[in-house]
């Protein structure tokens, strides 16, 4: 279903992970579990950073995924502009992505540049949610996790 081939030889430079940032995470993962537990699942965490505003009118909605483990997960990313107050959020964008993982893999950070300047107002304000499933080795897909939201941030229009 991925469009994106998987390079491998990222790899060798994984390997250098001292296993010790794995136990620490894991610890660290406990003790944050209560504030956003909807962001692991099969032992995946996807987490929606803040919009970054690029230059012009293009804003990356990143995303940091990291699993342990031979995983799939599969990510609908929304974006919307915040139309302060409104009833109804503008939908910019959507998209699902496939990542996959073996077990060197890091954490990876997804990018998505939307162009948000077709919009009619200064300084607007935008938001991605994000829900994700994963499959394990064994075949077996989650199911889906709650959405979550990232910070709502300005987009400043500089011009090109």
């Amino acid at each position: 279903m991925s469009n994106t081939p998987i390079k491998r030889s990222t790899r060798a430079k994984i390997t250098l992970v001292p296993v010790l940032s794995l136990g620490l995470l894991g610890g660290f993962l406990a003790l944050a579990a209560p504030a956003n537990a909807e962001t692991s699942r099969y032992g995946c965490t996807v987490d929606p950073l803040d919009p970054k505003d690029l230059h012009g009118d293009d804003v990356d909605f990143r995303i940091k995924v990291d699993c342990n483990g031979e995983k799939t997960v599969e990510i609908r990313q929304r974006i919307y502009e915040d139309e302060r107050g409104h009833h109804d959020d503008d939908l910019i964008a959507k998209r699902l992505v496939t990542v996959d993982f073996d077990r060197h893999d890091d954490a990876k950070t997804l990018h998505y540049r939307v162009d948000v300047g077709d919009h009619h107002r200064k300084g607007e304000e935008v938001y991605q949610l994000v829900s994700f499933r994963v499959q394990n080795h064994g075949g077996h897909w989650s199911d889906w996790t709650a959405w979550e939201k990232s910070a709502v941030v300005e987009v400043d229009h500089h011009g090109h």
